[in-house]
């Protein structure tokens, strides 16, 4: 545990520490059997599928035209449920929004990168649910898109199709409308990762990508981006440099210090918004909180007031 505050002291020099939106939920164990035989063409053969800015057609329509789908999360997702908006995490992640919309109303901040020193400490269930938390609120379009093509999850945690995605819009084989989906009756649309791929950061360093990463927030208020740990890839180095802010995420009694340290000095970008501490034993934080809300809402069935 002291190992942890350590380096949250130490990450406050540099920004912020996001307070901890963590339940006890981690990494669905699934993410594992996403893990396909890459099966596609070699990178020189890409550049032929060149996209042009106007591609993109992110006129004010754009939204228009992408599929609505229902919001059937799978039964261990650990996500946070709009419709039970007092229990704990949720909570957790509304202030974690919250400071994150203050800063985008102070400074351009837009687009944000979630990821981790190393796998399995929660950087797509954090991506995931703060997301869900930003789409909650009205005129607040959200995009999440999984760039983890390595692993990808988000299609698996929201029992979506994981084609047409991301990797099939940057390889020109879909539009991007055709590869979005909506969560119906929210404010919520996912980018899954799409067909599996042998050459994940060649991929991520096409104009494309660029282009696609600075049109995106003309038609949504938040781009959030799950990508691969940072001392496993440098997939999630090149996206920081892409985007306006970086969140990093650690884990109680697994995240050590110079993991963090050594997550943190590979970045090229210095855009580290905060770190999320996920983990922590409900015990510990939520017991008050529980009580807090168990007298209000029993002092308002009685009528009373404080």
């Amino acid at each position: 545990m002291s190992r942890v505050h350590d380096a949250l002291r130490r990450a406050e020099q540099t920004g912020f520490v996001a307070p901890s939106p963590s339940a006890d939920g981690t990494e669905p164990a699934s993410a594992a059997a996403e893990v396909k035989t890459a099966v596609m063409a070699p990178v020189g053969d890409i550049d032929s599928h060149i996209l042009r800015p106007g591609d993109l057609r992110l006129d004010p329509e754009f939204l228009s035209r992408v599929q609505d789908v229902a919001f059937t999360p799978s039964v261990d997702s650990h996500l946070v449920d709009a419709n039970k908006p007092h229990e704990a995490p949720a909570e957790e992640f509304r202030t974690l929004r919250t400071r994150l919309n203050h800063l985008q109303s102070i400074q351009p901040i837009s687009t944000l990168v979630v990821t981790s020193p190393s796998p399995a400490e929660g950087k797509s269930f954090a991506a995931v649910n703060l997301a869900l938390s930003e789409a909650q609120l009205a005129n607040n379009p959200t995009l999440l898109i999984d760039c983890d093509f390595r692993r990808p999850i988000v299609h698996s945690l929201f029992q979506l199709e994981r084609s047409p995605g991301m990797t099939d819009f940057l390889t020109g084989k879909a539009r991007l409308e055709d590869c979005i989906k909506r969560i119906s009756n929210s404010g919520l649309y996912v980018l899954p990762a799409g067909d599996s791929v042998i050459n994940p950061l060649e991929l991520l360093n096409l104009r494309e990508m660029k282009i696609l990463i600075d049109q995106l927030p003309r038609v949504f208020k938040w781009v959030i981006l799950d990508s691969p740990p940072l001392l496993f890839a440098a997939d999630a180095n090149l996206l920081s440099t892409l985007c306006s802010g970086t969140v990093i995420v650690v884990r109680v009694g697994t995240t050590t210090i110079d993991s963090i340290t050594r997550a943190m000095q590979s970045l090229c970008e210095n855009n580290v918004l905060g770190i999320v501490v996920n983990g922590a034993r409900r015990g510990e934080l939520y017991s008050k909180y529980t009580y807090y809300h168990s007298y209000y809402y029993a002092r308002n069935e009685e009528g009373g007031s404080d």
